[in-house]
């Protein structure tokens, strides 16, 4: 015997997916308007504490003893939150952000925890704003704080904000391919400690650390395949690694060397992306891109080959390690010459231009 108030399966499962749908978004705004209420209310006592301490020298002098008797009557009232390290936290807070202005409400307080732990406002506000665009948890945060990723975007031939400024005062500025790939890339994550690894333990490796890989290659791109075989005139071709770019909408190709860059690797792939378009991007695609990857560039191979003139064709360095403190000074003591250069060039170019 039928029910007959039972209602019909697909009724009922579009009416749950609509609650379900009207729950969740509330859940969200209910979670972002306390995130919200908790960053301002930790900003005004960091405000609140570093005033506080301001008054006087002596007062100042007893600052630890103030944050233990605060934070024991605070922990008193409100519970867990409150503790020595937390309202130290808050007027590190308040110091790295003075302007309220600033801050990113999208961001959580775990996130802000990790970027007062920057000691360059320009590098932290910088890390602020690209973990809002990229989306990062505060694990990735930490990461690439960790890695010096806005120091080798300094260091980052076309990826310098001082060369950005440059062209923005010729020409607008255009995203491009170049955007997307960075130079170099740093693969410490994978722990090559012996020398003499070889590329199929390298490949192993990123595949096996995929997921921190992924956040090394940088924005929107997905793994595809690894090993890629293409056959053209009886003979096999093997890819090491494909990927795809959901923003360039395009697929990406990289082959794996150690040891400096040589014309034949820039020759291979050549012939690799060329097949790949032919045989396996659509003509909703774009242009496939092609790096080589490796431990040693040749500005040699990479002026007097079809790097120079090839849009769909890279090569850049990876490091299996984080470089010193006295690698990063010297890159960024070149970085700093080449961009004076630059602005020199655009700055005569005005002058003519005006004269």
């Amino acid at each position: 015997m039928t029910n007959n108030q039972t209602q019909p399966p697909t009724q009922n499962e579009g009416l749950l997916l609509n609650i379900r749908h009207i729950v969740e978004q509330a859940r969200g705004q209910i979670k972002q308007t306390v995130n919200t209420a908790m960053l301002q209310a930790y900003w005004q006592i960091g405000r609140l504490i570093v005033e506080d301490e301001q008054q006087g020298e002596a007062r100042a002098a007893y600052g630890k003893a103030i944050l233990k008797r605060l934070s024991q009557q605070l922990s008193a009232d409100y519970g867990k939150g409150f503790d020595i390290t937390n309202l130290r936290n808050m007027r590190r807070f308040y110091l790295a952000f003075e302007k309220r202005d600033a801050l990113r409400l999208e961001l959580s307080w775990t996130h802000y925890r990790v970027l007062i732990r920057v000691d360059n406002a320009s590098a932290r506000d910088w890390y602020r704003d690209e973990a809002v665009l990229q989306n990062w948890s505060a694990r990735a945060l930490e990461r690439q704080i960790g890695t010096l990723y806005y120091e080798r975007l300094l260091s980052s031939k076309n990826k310098a904000p001082v060369e950005q400024e440059a062209q923005e005062k010729t020409a607008p500025l255009a995203q491009t391919t170049e955007d997307y790939l960075r130079d170099p890339y740093i693969l410490d994550f994978l722990n090559l400690q012996d020398k003499s690894y070889q590329e199929s333990d390298l490949e192993q490796g990123i595949i096996n650390n995929l997921q921190q890989f992924l956040l090394e290659l940088g924005k929107g791109f997905a793994f595809v395949e690894r090993q890629k075989r293409i056959r053209f005139d009886d003979e096999d071709f093997y890819i090491d690694l494909v990927f795809y770019n959901f923003k360039l909408k395009c697929f990406l190709l990289i082959d794996l060397k150690i040891g400096k860059l040589k014309h034949q690797d820039v020759g291979q792939m050549d012939t690799y992306i060329r097949l790949y378009d032919d045989l396996h991007a659509s003509c909703d695609d774009n242009p496939t891109i092609g790096l080589v990857l490796c431990s040693e560039k040749s500005e040699a191979v990479v002026k007097y080959s079809v790097l120079s003139d090839q849009k769909q064709l890279f090569a850049a360095k990876y490091l299996a390690h984080l470089p010193t403190e006295e690698e990063l000074r010297v890159e960024l003591q070149k970085e700093r010459e080449r961009v004076q250069a630059q602005l020199n060039n655009v700055s005569n170019a005005a002058g003519d231009h005006l004269t």
